[in-house]
């Protein structure tokens, strides 16, 4: 059996409002969904990204710790959002340029090519090439 490739990716905000900002400006689109979870536990909003993934945002009503993301703690290191060529990548940078995003520039390895950058909670995001593309 195979093993499911992602449906979608949830992370914790401090403040949802400037987060829901940033990121519907990265990603050129708003939110299909802003609700509350039924049992009031959460409110989420969440993008709908091409490919079918969906992207979330979520605040636990206060309840969330204050602190800002760190990849050397035990949860999430990044989220890398997969591109197709070297132009891409390029048209990625540029665009995070635009938006006055600070980023790593185009950083080349073995394994591949990405462009690393922070949303406003710190949370490392990168847009990747595989090595050969």
């Amino acid at each position: 059996m195979a093993f499911p490739g992602l449906q979608h990716v949830a992370i914790t905000v401090s403040d949802l409002d400037a987060s829901t900002q940033w990121y519907s400006r990265l990603f050129g689109a708003d939110p299909v969904l802003d609700e509350d979870e039924e049992g009031g536990e959460f409110h989420h909003v969440v993008y709908a990204l091409d490919g079918g993934l969906l992207f979330g945002l979520h605040t636990h009503m206060g309840r969330e710790a204050k602190d800002r993301a760190d990849e050397r703690r035990t949860g999430l290191d990044h989220i890398s959002f997969g591109l197709s060529s070297t132009a891409e990548l390029e048209k990625w940078r540029d665009r995070l340029d635009e938006l006055g995003i600070q980023h790593g520039g185009i950083k080349k390895a073995h394994y591949g090519s990405g462009v690393s950058f922070r949303d406003p909670d710190n949370i490392a995001l990168e847009f990747f090439i595989a090595p050969g593309t």
